[in-house]
């Protein structure tokens, strides 16, 4: 008896596009019953090949490790942004994963209109920055577009009073990068940057330069750039001191699970390759600054 072919297969020949991973990536995560899994991915919606092609590796990855949510790192919509465009760009690449009940929570980029964030399937809620909790983890999607003296007091107070074990902070301009096209913006990190490490946030992740980078702690943060999940620039990692670990040959997106300890990352490419992966030990005590670029 012939098999059904998997979801993604038959979603890979309706869409008229091939598949770039012919069967489900090998997770090297924990994947650990209670942890917080979640993906995170930048720079994606541009409604080409690529995007859908690393969409569906993706969902194939969901097969694998059963993330329920992704994290939005900006440029969510490139080019026009009419009705139409949010169901070639967001909507039909992602089905999958919306069918599959994964929930998506968005930041906004330079690309972004300012009125995306009352699309509802990105749930802002019609804000430019918020907060939520999963489990033991409070995480804070601004808007590094505009980080005016309203969204620094509010991060503050917002960053003061969470008492959950982890902090994660998410926004599109990388406070950290050795990418040749942007690079660190150094005037963001001068505002963020006191309040994170006051504060104990743990992990920070952006988009923006078209690239995938784990950084090299910084003040004891762990900060990671994963831009490139619908637009490459191939080539335009320059790795400096900052970067433990790189990759700009191919689109790529990370999946992340947090448990009481620990805090773990795996980036995978389009095709489904892993190009990095780690488990860093929960911070302790005060950070302590290592070289920064």
């Amino acid at each position: 008896m012939r098999r059904a072919a998997p979801a993604f297969l038959l979603l890979a020949t309706l869409l008229g596009v091939s598949l770039a991973a012919q069967q489900p990536p090998q997770i090297s995560l924990p994947n650990n019953p209670d942890s917080v899994k979640f993906l995170a991915m930048g720079d994606n919606g541009t409604g080409e090949r690529p995007q859908y092609e690393a969409a569906q590796t993706m969902a194939a990855a969901l097969t694998r490790f059963p993330y329920d949510f992704a994290i939005m790192l900006g440029d969510n919509m490139y080019g026009s942004q009419r009705p139409a465009d949010f169901v070639t760009k967001f909507e039909r690449p992602y089905k999958p994963l919306l069918d599959a009940g994964v929930t998506f929570y968005a930041s906004l980029g330079n690309h972004d209109a300012q009125n995306n964030r009352f699309y509802k399937p990105w749930n802002m809620n019609g804000e430019r920055y918020y907060t939520y909790t999963k489990k033991n983890v409070r995480f804070f999607a601004l808007d590094s577009n505009d980080m005016d003296p309203k969204q620094v007091d509010w991060l503050r107070k917002a960053l003061q009073t969470a008492t959950e074990a982890w902090k994660v902070a998410y926004f599109h301009h990388p406070l950290y990068s050795s990418a040749g096209r942007h690079g660190s913006e150094n005037d963001l990190r001068r505002v963020l940057e006191p309040l994170f490490v006051r504060y104990g946030v743990n992990a920070v992740f952006s988009g923006h330069d078209h690239v995938y980078e784990r950084i090299r702690p910084q003040q004891g943060i762990y900060y990671f750039v994963s831009g490139a999940a619908g637009q490459l620039r191939r080539g335009d990692l320059q790795a400096s001191r900052l970067t433990d670990k790189g990759y700009d040959l191919d689109l790529s997106f990370m999946l992340v699970e947090i448990t009481n300890d620990t805090i773990s990352i795996q980036a995978l490419s389009r095709t489904g390759r892993s190009v990095d992966s780690a488990t860093l030990p929960k911070q302790q005590g005060k950070p302590q600054e290592t070289s920064a670029r």
